[in-house]
């Protein structure tokens, strides 16, 4: 194809999206394409490769574990940033409109309980600044957005929810309103899997990095949700400071401005994504089993308990202090 053509196409496209693969990152073609096309660009990796310089900010979807099975959480989510970035029908052109952010937020319940007593409150679009200058491994700080509804647990998974759908309980600390902890991340997606059996959905997972964060800062742009200071810590976390050496019953501390608790502190949260060293891209030597864990726990400083903060495991280690809470697709 004539390259003015393909630069015409490209100016007047409602979005693109790029596959950064082993071929594609080294391609000058895709990546002049992808320059073209920046500001309404949807990347998704599909390679474990170094997401090409420049590209990094933009936030990239995690289509490595895809086995081309739907419906796939990541594969909603790219239909998702489609619908959002191409926005609502012409007037005429469909009887279907995509209704506006109010409308579906007015939509929608703004808490949910299931059958186990899970607790969700819901959580609307927006954008944020994600990452950290404080750590080389949460740089660079940059925008990212969040184009779809969603609910997230009010509280860490509970021992008492664990037992109900497992029927074991692997934690150091006993206690049924005690957060569940010492699950590997492989172990939580067999919770999932049979949770959502029993829901009768395919709604349940864990959380996006991107999400967490998100759903953690509640607005803010501080440390921490209630700000910078970390002699307040307390009242919001169970940390080295205050903890005695364990675990504490969930929703004990203060909650975030979005009414969500212990998201500093207690356990450590696993979430969906694999380990990046920064957030400019994933590694080039083949690695990337590791996943992300969010948040802090009761044997941190406070500065392992900030918003921004992360840190990996391998998906089958099961090690003392790591949680999880889990996320509800609208």
């Amino acid at each position: 194809m004539d390259t003015k053509v393909i630069k015409n196409k490209l100016k007047n496209a409602q979005c693109v999206i790029v596959l950064w693969s082993e071929h594609s990152v080294e391609s000058d073609w895709v990546l002049d394409e992808a320059g073209l096309a920046k500001d309404k660009l949807i990347p998704i990796l599909i390679d474990k490769v170094d997401i090409p310089l420049g590209f990094g900010q933009i936030h990239t979807l995690d289509f490595l574990d895809w086995q081309e099975i739907l419906p796939h959480p990541t594969f909603n989510l790219l239909l998702d940033s489609v619908v959002e970035m191409i926005g609502p029908p012409i007037a005429g052109e469909s009887k279907f409109q995509k209704p506006s952010s109010e409308e579906r937020w007015k939509e929608q319940k703004e808490t949910l309980k299931n059958s186990i007593d899970m607790k969700f409150t819901l959580i609307s679009e927006g954008e944020f600044m994600m990452g950290s200058e404080e750590s080389d491994w949460s740089k660079p700080v940059h925008i990212v957005k969040i184009r779809t509804l969603f609910y997230l647990g009010i509280y860490p998974v509970t021992q008492r929810e664990w037992k109900s759908i497992m029927g074991n309980n692997p934690s150091e600390f006993n206690g049924n309103d005690l957060p569940v902890e010492s699950v590997s991340w492989n172990e939580v997606q067999d919770f999932i899997k049979k949770l959502n059996e029993k829901e009768g959905t395919n709604k349940y997972r864990l959380p996006t990095e991107a999400e967490w964060e998100y759903a953690a800062r509640a607005g803010t742009t501080t440390r921490y949700s209630f700000g910078d200071d970390d002699s307040k810590l307390g009242e919001y976390a169970w940390y080295t400071k205050n903890s005695d050496n364990k675990t504490h019953p969930v929703g004990k501390k203060g909650a975030n401005p979005w009414g969500l608790y212990d998201m500093h502190g207690n356990v450590w949260e696993w979430v969906q994504d694999k380990w990046h060293d920064t957030y400019d891209g994933a590694p080039a030597d083949g690695s990337g089993a590791d996943r992300v864990i969010r948040g802090g726990c009761w044997f941190d400083i406070a500065g392992r308990c900030r918003s921004a903060v992360r840190f990996d495991f391998g998906q089958g280690d099961r090690p003392l202090g790591i949680g999880f809470r889990l996320l509800q697709e609208v």
